[in-house]
């Protein structure tokens, strides 16, 4: 017999140590696929706990979240658990961090499109209860990465029941 094992959206935020509000931004995001049913018989599974560790232990490593969606694109759920446990990629340093830097050179900044203007978007990271830390998208390298260490360090699971 299989056991399929389902989460609803607060154990699984539990589970993984992020708030429900976190689950609901990754899936906006792309980072994690949407649940298999709406309303209020929501499931999660298997793979979407596996990837919420996963992303948890790539920002851990300061990976950004444009590299770490980059990084699981297409990933099997063995591949993603095995992340999870602290197996990081090889070079587990993200692209945009060694882009382009040879020896005794600091790595390049990310390409930007050419006359691209330089926007206003944000994105929002929820720390704790009626805390939170935004960072603009163009924010450098060295911002992000701090953004991810406050995050880590601070970062407190919803208690259970609060949305």
């Amino acid at each position: 017999m299989l056991l399929v094992t389902t989460y609803k959206l607060d154990d699984l935020a539990g589970e993984a140590g992020v708030a429900p509000r976190t689950v609901r931004y990754y899936v906006q995001r792309g980072l994690l696929p949407a649940p298999e049913f709406r309303g209020k018989d929501t499931a999660y599974g298997r793979e979407h706990l596996a990837r919420l560790r996963a992303i948890k232990a790539l920002q851990q490593a300061h990976w950004p979240l444009e590299e770490i969606q980059a990084r699981l694109a297409g990933a099997g759920v063995d591949e993603i658990e095995r992340i999870a446990a602290g197996a990081l990629p090889p070079a587990a340093a993200p692209a945009a961090i060694t882009r382009g830097a040879g020896p005794g050179e600091a790595p390049a900044p990310p390409p930007q499109a050419a006359g691209a203007p330089r926007g206003e978007r944000w994105e929002r990271v929820e720390i704790a209860d009626g805390v939170e830390l935004h960072v603009r998208s163009d924010a450098p390298e060295r911002s992000r990465r701090i953004a991810l260490d406050i995050e880590s360090r601070y970062a407190t699971p919803a208690p259970k029941g609060s949305r």
